[in-house]
């Protein structure tokens, strides 16, 4: 009994200290990490960065945790390890979790969203074929399908995921309906360049630093980049299963903080070079330095005569704004879900994104790391249609659109 009773006196002595004292005081305390070994998963992507550095800086040591990065092989593996526990969490496409969430694209398992990792920074790249028939953009895309009909093929990376929403996006906002008018496929990040060399495809749509490797490897240009289709549009997650906030608290809440950290340090553009070097290893996205580096400090070449400085590059923190697990932006995948018939009935759009988005996880660990809040967990965007998202009547938004499924 007397042991109890100090532990519970330490408890609330710890509870009356700001989040800062108390994460360095972690050893004796009631907020140390239930689970200090962690397992996240992340694919060959230049957006894995903030787990990757998390590790490799020693931000997780900061908040009582070790994370080993698992290089994994697709999202498919991603979903199938997060949902049996092989791994404790993810770098991982937002739509796929909410489609694990609602059991479409693979089993279905209560699901988590803890923290955005990044705005931007995808690209849709068309073949060198294409563009040696005058294709540049979407617009002369859709006159060519028109005007020379075969079977188009576009190559995806999961079919809930937010490459596939992109591109659908991105194709029907120029009159071509991704199912009926072109075919599509899933093809891992790392394999889309090899895919596209031997012509297995037209066009992908993927994150870097593949879009950038198919220009350097002289098989492709780029259309479009995803921030020309939604500005500082979500990507990807920080994601687990709901099972795993339940059982460590702690845990999640110091890994979302580890994770802050890292994407302030990346965001900072006078590290970007060394985050280039480091994650273009071979133990983790594996390919050459330039073309990770160019894209990250927003140096773009479409590979088809345009050089620009994109202020809308990759970011990880950007002052906040990324990390913030927006309901709206849950729900936006939700709505493109019901367009293209992967759910067949309107869903509890903002009921759902309240479930997986853990805004209370959130809020704990930008305490931690002083980490501005914005002011409601809804945003509005305009996309590059024209249509404007904002979040308060989903139904309506997902039925609105002429092309759907």
């Amino acid at each position: 009994m007397k042991k109890t009773t100090g532990l519970s006196v330490a408890a609330a002595l710890m509870a009356m200290l700001p989040p800062g004292v108390r994460s360095g005081a972690w050893a004796a305390g009631s907020d140390a990490p239930e689970k200090p070994r962690l397992s996240v998963g992340f694919i060959p992507l230049t957006d894995c960065a903030s787990v990757v550095m998390a590790s490799v800086k020693g931000f997780d040591r900061k908040y009582g945790l070790t994370i080993t990065p698992s290089k994994e092989a697709s999202w498919a593996a991603v979903r199938d390890k997060l949902v049996n526990g092989e791994l404790d969490a993810s770098h991982v496409l937002y739509g796929l979790i909410y489609g694990v969430q609602l059991g479409i694209g693979g089993p279905k398992k209560d699901m988590a969203v803890l923290a955005t990792i990044n705005h931007n920074g995808q690209a849709i790249t068309l073949s060198k074929q294409l563009k040696d028939k005058g294709v540049s953009d979407g617009a002369s895309l859709a006159r060519l399908v028109k005007v020379e009909p075969r079977q188009y093929t576009f190559a995806q990376t999961f079919p809930t995921g937010t490459h596939a929403m992109w591109l659908y996006y991105w194709l029907a906002a120029h009159g071509i309906d991704p199912f009926r008018d072109v075919r599509n496929i899933v093809v891992p990040p790392p394999q889309m360049v090899a895919n596209m060399r031997v012509g297995n495809m037209d066009g992908f749509c993927v994150g870097e630093p593949w879009g950038a490797r198919a220009i350097r490897d002289n098989i492709g240009f780029t259309a479009v980049t995803t921030q020309d289709i939604w500005k500082d549009h979500p990507e990807k997650v920080l994601g687990t299963t709901a099972d795993f906030v339940e059982k460590y608290p702690n845990t999640a809440r110091a890994m979302v903080a580890a994770i802050l950290d890292a994407s302030k340090y990346i965001d900072d553009m006078r590290n970007r070079s060394e985050v280039a070097k480091v994650i273009a290893a071979k133990s983790y996205v594996n390919t050459d330095f330039d073309s990770i580096e160019d894209r990250m400090l927003g140096r773009y070449d479409n590979g088809n005569g345009r050089k620009w400085a994109d202020p809308n590059h990759m970011k990880f923190f950007n002052g906040g704004q990324v990390g913030f697990p927006y309901l709206s932006d849950g729900m936006w995948f939700l709505t493109q879900h019901k367009r293209w018939g992967l759910l067949k009935a309107h869903p509890d759009y903002l009921a759902v994104a309240k479930k997986v988005n853990r805004i209370d996880v959130y809020k704990q660990a930008a305490a931690m790391t002083k980490t501005p809040l914005p002011e409601s967990g809804m945003r509005t965007s305009k996309l590059i249609d024209g249509v404007v998202w904002d979040g308060r009547n989903p139904k309506a938004y997902a039925d609105s659109f002429k092309i759907k499924a």
